[in-house]
Parts: structure tokens; C-alpha cells; sequence
């Protein structure tokens, strides 16, 4: 695939991984097919930022794991306010780099 393809995506998309990922992203971006990079670029990467505002504002109704995809925490998180407030606090400092793993596993699963 092109560099200069690769390094624009990586660049767009920095604050999307950790920076321990973003190596092992590149790498794989330069191996990839180039006639799968659409869907590289059409993968659903969610903001780590947005899901902390959404932790600190929503998090004892279990909003944040409803937008990073854990439904099922999102649901046990609404029905108990957020495991009695313990989870919600747990929330706060996990939910950035959670974030981050699902990021990597949605553009991992492309290869």
C-alpha cells in the first residue's frame, strides 16, 4: 500500500489507538491489499474523548459502554446505576483506553 496513504490515515486517526498500537496499525496498513483500504477507512472507530464525556456525564445510566458497543455492561450499568456507583467510577479512568482496544480490534479484524 502507499505510505503516504498509510501515514495520512495514521495521522487522522492518532487519537484513536494507544501509542503502543499505532506501530503495530501502520505496519499492518502497509501490508494491506490496497482494494481493502476502503473499509479500513469505513470502519466505525469511536472517539476516546467523547466516550469519557459521555462516562462523566452518563456514566451511572451506562451511556458510554452503549456507544463503545458493551451493550451488556451498558445494560447492567442502567439497571443498577452504574453497579451502585463503583462501576461508574471504575469507568472513568478505564473507558479511554477501552476505547482505544476496540478501535484496534474493529481495524484488526479487517486483516
Amino acid at each position: 500500500m502507499d505510505m503516504q496513504k498509510v501515514d495520512s490515515y495514521i495521522l487522522a486517526n492518532a487519537r484513536m489507538f494507544s501509542s503502543e498500537q499505532l506501530p503495530v496499525v501502520r505496519e499492518k496498513l502497509l501490508s494491506l491489499d490496497e482494494s481493502k483500504f476502503p473499509l479500513v477507512l469505513a470502519s466505525d472507530l469511536k472517539d476516546p474523548t467523547l466516550a469519557l464525556v459521555f462516562s462523566l456525564v452518563l456514566g451511572n445510566l451506562g451511556v458510554d459502554r452503549f456507544y463503545i458497543g458493551d451493550i451488556g455492561l451498558g445494560v447492567l450499568k442502567l439497571l443498577t446505576l452504574g453497579v451502585c456507583g463503583i462501576m461508574t467510577i471504575v469507568d472513568y479512568f478505564l473507558i479511554i483506553g477501552k476505547t482505544r482496544d476496540k478501535n484496534f480490534n474493529a481495524i484488526m479484524s479487517i486483516f
